[in-house]
């Protein structure tokens, strides 16, 4: 089957496809806002540059589409009916990559987080699993000092040289 459009049509078409800021990330990013997290996006110093990377808790989430990255069983994971020997080595390739930086960010002590597009569907049952996998927002970030100092310094008296309304000591 031929395009139905011409070139310069198709060249608008793709060059109007995101690679950052899609509408499944915006949605993820506002979901997690709302169950309190604070993240930042795209670290590069980090393999495969995660979408959504938690740095207090050593996580990093990855929003994979369906089609793409081969979500097993799942009925938007078609294979196109032309060049399918082309497709498949794709496919294959991505697939191999998202285990190979899944295998590098574990070994470098970073929990790895994969959400499918088509969970996005179900946003209830995305935050049930997202509660579940993620790291409770009243847990302690693995570093944290412990709370017996952390009171102490809250006791502590403190001035602010040159400030009027400051408290000396």
């Amino acid at each position: 089957m031929t395009d139905h459009l011409t070139p310069d049509r198709r060249r608008w078409n793709m060059s109007r496809i995101r690679a950052r800021d899609t509408g499944p990330e915006k949605a993820l990013r506002s979901m997690l806002h709302r169950l309190g997290y604070r993240f930042r996006l795209y670290r590069r110093d980090l393999p495969g540059t995660p979408d959504v990377v938690l740095p207090r808790y050593r996580t990093a989430l990855f929003l994979h589409g369906c089609f793409w990255h081969r979500h097993p069983g799942c009925r938007y994971a078609t294979t196109p009916g032309t060049r399918t020997a082309w497709w498949q080595a794709k496919f294959e390739r991505t697939v191999q990559r998202d285990e190979a930086v899944r295998a590098a960010l574990e070994a470098a002590g970073w929990r790895v987080v994969v959400i499918w597009e088509c969970a996005l569907r179900d946003p209830a049952a995305l935050a049930a699993r997202l509660a579940e996998a993620l790291p409770r927002l009243a847990d302690p970030p693995p570093d944290a000092p412990a709370a017996g100092l952390a009171a102490a310094e809250d006791k502590a008296p403190y001035t602010t040289p040159g400030r009027a309304g400051g408290r000396e000591s």
